[in-house]
């Protein structure tokens, strides 16, 4: 049995992906290249579930790219046709730990 990263990495490789809306707008903004995202997700680490997200499950991935490019990605469940890549963002050092894996308070939104 495969993992969720191993899952969601296989559909990356695939190419069975797709970007929100919110995500291109917000990939625009932050200048955050689709091969970044690719990179972020080839060595990442699931960090967060959200279960009952509002537009089906999905998690938080954390993870560098090759220019050592910290990004959090948030994405739909493998189970879906296409993986939904929901949001993308550089962590805020002052919301996370050092490793940004985990927020320093709780109550943060992304």
């Amino acid at each position: 049995m495969t993992s969720l990263i191993e899952d969601i990495r296989q559909k990356i490789a695939d190419e069975r992906y797709e970007f929100s809306k919110h995500a291109v707008d917000q990939s625009i903004l932050r200048q955050i290249q689709v091969q970044e995202v690719r990179e972020t997700i080839a060595k990442g680490q699931v960090i967060e579930h959200y279960p009952n997200d509002k537009y089906g499950p999905s998690c938080l991935i954390s993870g560098v790219t090759q220019t050592q490019r910290r990004l959090h990605i948030q994405c739909s469940y493998p189970p879906r046709p296409l993986l939904k890549i929901i949001t993308l963002y550089e962590p805020d050092p002052q919301r996370w730990n050092a490793d940004f894996t985990q927020r320093r308070n709780r109550n943060d939104e992304l």
